[in-house]
């Protein structure tokens, strides 16, 4: 196949699956290998990119979605068909920060750091599929872990999680104080 044959199979692919698609998967569909694949994947979304069309090809952990271009998303909204925007209040963006940062994080956890009440805002994280159940904790009672989807990344536009502002910076700021506050615990002698 030639290269633009290949470019119109990987959109294809990628409009009727409506959702991520591994790399993996569109190389089987088009009959490439995967590095070739990911290479015209990328390729093809510059291109699209360049060209300013309607539609944008995204890649999320591995794995690419089409999804409208955020400059036209005012016309799709006029015909009504358009997907309601999520309603992020503060008390939400505060508890999915908590979670992209902190995951895996249990429900206690979050109302640790906030100080209230977690169970409305979880909910409605995972009803907004922003948030979803990883596991159980081997704490008594095995509660629920939380972390980030894939929608997640692409609400945000960032592409893996390493993408976070900050985020290896917060995380060791947070294992510090987790390891300082261990520390606190234990005789200055000890620990000099």
């Amino acid at each position: 196949m030639k290269t633009e044959e290949l470019y119109a199979a990987v959109e294809a692919v990628l409009f009727v699956s409506g959702e991520s698609v591994a790399v993996k998967d569109i190389a089987a569909a088009i009959e490439q290998d995967t590095e070739t694949a990911n290479l015209l994947i990328k390729s093809l979304a510059l291109k699209i990119n360049a060209e300013n069309r309607g539609f944008k090809i995204i890649e999320i952990n591995g794995s690419y979605q089409m999804c409208t271009n955020p400059a036209y998303f005012s016309f799709v909204a006029k015909i009504g068909r358009a997907p309601q925007k999520k309603n992020l209040t503060p008390p939400l963006l505060e508890t999915l920060a908590i979670i992209a940062y902190k995951q895996p994080v249990t429900k206690a956890d979050i109302e640790a750091i906030r100080g209230v009440d977690a169970t409305h805002t979880v909910n409605k994280l995972v009803e907004y599929e922003l948030v979803c159940e990883t596991g159980r904790d081997a704490s008594p009672g095995r509660p629920i872990l939380f972390g980030t989807t894939d929608k997640f990344l692409a609400h945000f536009g960032f592409t893996n999680l390493s993408e976070l502002p900050g985020f290896y910076d917060t995380l060791e700021k947070i294992r510090g104080e987790e390891h300082s506050d261990n520390m606190d615990s234990i005789p200055q002698e000890v620990t000099e």
